[in-house]
């Protein structure tokens, strides 16, 4: 594979294995933003493309034997891919959003008068949490039974089933606006607190409401770009190929 600046994020995020969290790391979109060639990206970050370059370079010889011990999501099957993005990301996702509004209530209630940067939080990732909660049940109710259905279809050499919504890019296209609604208000959190950074008075709960905040940022940029970069296009050309 050339690793070279005219590829996209998402081309790279998906082919080498290390990609994600080097870009997570830099603060390179790889998910929503994924569209973009790299060296645009590292415009945009204010990154040199070629440090950028080497970093993958390097993440991908030396990430060999950790990507073995991870599934290739893009020859695994639909069905394994979306029971592993439930399984993990969607059951971490309704884990989390009750512990971090429990923390939020806490650190607002002591320290949001001091700090109403919080306050703003709060706002924010309550309409994160509503719009996610909506978003997943969407996904395991329609559309990932739908891809299933799709998949055994093709696999078994039936007739392709079919949706009322008409062909799978429309829901797709409403789930990746919604991802990119659910990213850019977790974008303004993390400029809100200053990139998940506590305040010198900042107590053990408010320490631990920020690091919950930034884990709960780096899972979500996973999730959609497992969806995004890998699950939904690979769902539209089956549906292509079945038409």
């Amino acid at each position: 594979m050339a690793v070279n600046a005219t590829r996209t994020v998402r081309e790279l995020a998906v082919e080498i294995p290390s990609a994600t969290r080097i870009f997570e790391h830099l603060g390179i979109d790889y998910c929503c933003g994924g569209g973009k060639s790299l060296q645009e990206a590292c415009a945009q970050a204010h990154l040199q493309v070629d440090e950028v370059l080497q970093t993958l370079e390097q993440g991908s010889l030396s990430s060999v034997s950790a990507a073995r011990e991870l599934p290739n999501f893009q020859q695994s099957s639909l069905k394994d891919l979306v029971d592993h993005i439930v399984g993990k990301h969607h059951v971490y996702v309704k884990q989390e959003l009750p512990r971090i509004q429990q923390l939020l209530a806490k650190v607002v209630a002591v320290h949001g008068a001091n700090h109403p940067e919080l306050g703003v939080t709060q706002g924010l990732f309550a309409q994160v949490a509503a719009e996610l909660t909506q978003h997943m049940m969407k996904e395991e109710m329609v559309l990932f039974p739908y891809i299933a259905e799709l998949e055994s279809a093709a696999n078994f050499g039936r007739r392709a089933p079919q949706p009322a919504f008409g062909t799978i890019k429309n829901p797709v296209r409403m789930m990746e606006m919604e991802h990119e609604e659910a990213g850019n208000a977790l974008e303004k959190i993390a400029s809100e607190t200053n990139h998940y950074t506590p305040p010198d008075d900042a107590c053990f709960s408010y320490k631990t409401l920020y690091s919950a905040l930034k884990e709960f940022e780096a899972d979500l940029h996973q999730h959609v770009h497992l969806e995004n970069n890998i699950l939904f296009p690979r769902a539209v050309m089956l549906e292509e190929k079945a038409a």
